[in-house]
């Protein structure tokens, strides 16, 4: 099992906080010294869930000056919102800065209001996504592509710099559905994941589809790679974990619901959180908070860490990615990663 840490704030949307980076960039130097596979930073847009990370090419710029092993990573990039040419050329620079650690998670994006940026792309988004990841790669082995210029003819283009890697290392971002871990088969990606909508034992059989998909299309040897976020807080006695990430976490959870409910994008099939009261809001927030933490997460002692681990080695995760940043307070955090690094270390494989 490989451990990253993985970043997807709820900002406080308060103009002049000061140190809204500092757990990012602690955090990432932290995994850097002590042997983490990497670091992950989203693509949010226009809500205050998630709101830290409008470009994860701009903050994995900062931490590949900040650090010297630990792997830099999107996740993610939302494919449809960016030319293509954009994305390679900005992570081919972010490859450059970090001496070969860039890689990247694509997504199709979901949220209506995030396609601002490029209205006309949603409808398509689904097709812009392999589209978009076969050209990114292309321009990443150094090839070029074809587009119209600013006369509308035809312009044969490549990126600079050449990125340091020959080949991109690429997921694909799923929500859950199965398709989406198939079509990361089809096209030799790994599969970056959580467990909000599903749970262990469905995402199983995903991965199962995603492992079968792989074979299938490129032969029995390809290795494949599932990375699964998990929010992750540990220490000395659960209890006191519990205790520690209540607030913090029922807060994540309740700005989140505000997103996902539509309530600042009303669409089709949205639940309009118009007539619930308070009170229920605050019901729904409180068994989210017990059920992310007795099975959605990594919280509690370094013992339930490792059980954890344990359960996500047997349903074919390749790598946790540690989602630390709900809002415990950062020094409490920096912290913390003393315990999650002994779950790193005592779930490696003993040489011998």
């Amino acid at each position: 099992m490989d451990f990253s840490l993985f970043y997807f704030a709820n900002d406080s949307a308060e103009p002049g906080d000061a140190g809204r980076y500092e757990l990012m960039i602690e955090g990432a130097r932290f995994a850097d010294a002590h042997g983490f596979t990497a670091v992950w930073t989203p693509e949010r847009h226009f809500h205050q869930f998630g709101g830290l990370y409008p470009n994860p090419a701009v903050t994995g710029a900062a931490l590949a000056a900040v650090t010297e092993r630990v792997r830099i990573r999107a996740g993610s990039v939302v494919a449809p919102l960016h030319h293509p040419l954009r994305i390679a050329e900005d992570w081919s620079v972010i490859d450059n800065l970090s001496g070969g650690r860039a890689g990247v998670s694509f997504a199709s994006g979901w949220h209506p209001v995030d396609f601002a940026i490029r209205p006309e792309a949603h409808a398509h988004r689904k097709e812009a996504l392999t589209r978009t990841v076969r050209d990114v790669r292309r321009l990443w082995r150094g090839e070029s592509i074809t587009t119209p210029d600013g006369n509308g003819a035809d312009a044969e283009v490549r990126i600079f710099p050449p990125a340091v890697q020959p080949e991109l290392p690429c997921w694909i971002t799923s929500a859950g559905s199965v398709e989406t871990f198939r079509t990361a088969g089809e096209l030799n990606a790994g599969v970056l994941t959580h467990l909000l909508g599903q749970d262990l034992d469905t995402l199983t059989g995903k991965i199962a589809a995603y492992r079968e998909s792989l074979r299938e299309h490129h032969g029995p040897d390809a290795p494949g790679h599932v990375v699964l976020m998990l929010h992750t807080f540990l220490g000395e006695d659960t209890e006191a974990v519990r205790e520690a990430v209540r607030e913090p976490l029922s807060g994540y959870l309740k700005s989140s619901f505000g997103l996902i409910s539509g309530t600042i994008a009303p669409r089709a099939g949205s639940f309009d959180r118009g007539g619930i009261e308070d009170a229920d809001v605050d019901y729904l927030v409180d068994r989210g908070f017990q059920r992310f933490f007795d099975r959605q997460g990594m919280f509690g002692t370094v013992e339930r860490g490792l059980a954890v681990v344990e359960r996500l080695e047997r349903a074919g995760i390749d790598e946790v990615g540690c989602l630390i940043d709900f809002g415990v307070h950062p020094k409490a955090v920096l912290e913390s990663l003393a315990f999650l690094d002994d779950v790193r270390r005592r779930s490696a494989p003993q040489a011998g």
